[in-house]
Parts: C-alpha cells; structure tokens; sequence
C-alpha cells in the first residue's frame, strides 16, 4: 500500500470508525472503567458524618475549626491495544481479510480513548513484540497508533502468543486497559494470559472467520496453504470435513473455558458481520453491570 493510500484509509477510518465510537459506546466506554485512583480536589468545612480520617490538620489549625479534605475520582487512563499480526491473519477473502477486522477495533479503541481523553499504546506482535507504541494522548498520536495497525509489515509470520504477552507483562509496568486482538490460533499461553489478566483489565478480542470451521461439502480434493508456515497439503474432503469441525468445535470449547479460567469475558467478532458491533455490545454489558 503506498503512502498516500494508507493516509487516505486512516482518514476513513477516522471518519467512519471515530463517529460510530462517538455515537454508539463513547458514553459505555466512560462509565466502564475506573480511573487509577482518587486525587486531592479541595477543602471544606466539616460536617456530621465526614470520616474524621479526611480532616486537614493544618487547615483546620490555620481556621480555627475543622476542615476536610475532598477528593475526586483521577479518571486518566492508559489504553493498550496489542494485535496479533501473524500469518493467520491473511486469511478470508481478496475484500476481506482478519487484518481488516483488526485494524477497524484498533481504530475503534484508539478513538473511543482519544475522545475521553486517554492514553492510547500500541503492540504489533508476532511469535514476538515486534513493534510497541508508547501510549500518548491526543488526535495526531491516535492516527499514528491505527496508521501502524494498518501499514505495518510483520517480519515474522508464526505466532507465540506466550511470549508475547510475557515480553507485554514485563514492558507494561502500571496497570492499563490491555486490549487483546488475535484469533488465539495458538497453544501454550493460558500461564501469560492468566498474569497479564492479573495485572490489567485485559480485554480479549477473538476475530474468528467462520470457514475455517467449515469445508465444502464436496467430493473432491482440496489443496490448502498454511501462511504462517507456508506447508501446502491436499485434503479429501470426505474424510476430512467432519473431522474439522470437530476438531474445532474442540478448540474453541477449550479457548473459551481458558477465557473462564482467568475470569475474563471475550469480544468475539467475526469476519462476515461488522467488526465493530461485538466491542459496542460489550461495553453495553459492562456498563450495565457497573450500573447495577
């Protein structure tokens, strides 16, 4: 893609993307997370029922009576959005890819946290952190942060979720809002998971396309391409067809549950609907628990 077309999807994407996220789950987005703690806002007067912990011994002293101190909620946060950009990630239709669905979520995140004023961070990850966007605030840091989803070229293709999230657990020192895009086509890293679910509010972002559960129902032989590996087989298509959706029934049973395990809820989005819709439902379900 040359430069002057990755501009122009940016600022598509700022236009489509930034007003659906303004007019569908800014507001959820708001109420959904906490900030990182209460910060000093005032003094004033005592009054029955104040905790006696929160009087201003100084103040008081200077007034003559008590006085105590008010806080409100620091509502800054930091918004990490961590994309999977392996060789998996190819995989759909020449005019839909599951990069594609990336890149809308990342854009979605970025601008819903530019909006409120947040921090929005960036990892590009493969079997390794390959790319990571210190999290800044402001309008011209956001289209850098969905530039790079969209333009940046993986040097690697196979994927270690594992690693990744144990370099992320280590280059992330305060707790954040960790957005985890991937289609999780990994084994071996429900340990990485589990200490970055611990230390963040870790969202996971599953982008599932649904053929890859679902073959023809053909007699014939098909010839398929492993991007990550790039190993080429020939598959019967009689035998095969049931195996593979059993097999994958399995997976997604087994992804699910390790989701459970380590408390977290899943954004599932697939490739045949609009990306976004999923990460909308979400942040209305959060909200109305928060609400509850």
């Amino acid at each position: 893609m040359l430069p002057q077309e990755i501009l122009a999807q940016v600022r598509r994407l700022e236009i489509t993307t930034g007003r659906l996220v303004a007019e569908s789950f800014a507001g959820d987005y708001l109420s959904v997370f906490k900030g990182r703690g209460m910060e000093f806002s005032d003094v004033r007067e005592y009054a029955p029922g104040d905790d006696p912990r929160d009087i201003d011994r100084n103040v008081s002293a200077r007034a003559g009576k008590p006085f105590v101190r008010r806080y409100v909620e620091e509502r800054e946060l930091t918004v990490i959005v961590a994309v999977d950009l392996s060789g998996s990630q190819s995989f759909g239709t020449a005019d839909r890819l599951k990069r594609d669905s990336a890149v809308e979520i990342g854009a979605a995140v970025a601008f819903a946290a530019l909006q409120n004023n947040d921090k929005v961070g960036l990892a590009l990850f493969t079997d390794e952190v390959e790319l990571f966007v210190p999290p800044r605030k402001g309008r011209r840091h956001a289209l850098a942060v969905v530039r790079e989803i969209l333009a940046f070229e993986p040097t690697r293709k196979t994927t270690s979720l594992g690693v990744s999230l144990e370099r992320l657990a280590r280059m992330l020192k305060r707790r954040c809002i960790l957005v985890l895009v991937s289609d999780f086509r990994d084994r071996g890293f429900e340990r990485a998971l589990k200490l970055c679910a611990v230390k963040h509010d870790l969202i996971p972002v599953v982008i599932e396309d649904p053929r890859e559960a679902r073959l023809p129902a053909a007699s014939a032989v098909l010839e398929v391409f492993d991007p990550e590996t790039g190993a080429r087989e020939s598959i019967d298509l009689r035998a095969r067809t049931a195996a593979l959706a059993r097999e994958e029934a399995e997976r997604r049973a087994g992804l699910l549950k390790t989701f459970r395990v380590c408390g977290l809820e899943p954004v599932i989005s697939p490739t045949d609907k609009p990306s976004i819709e999923p990460l909308i439902s979400f942040f209305r379900r959060r909200a109305r628990r928060r609400g509850r």
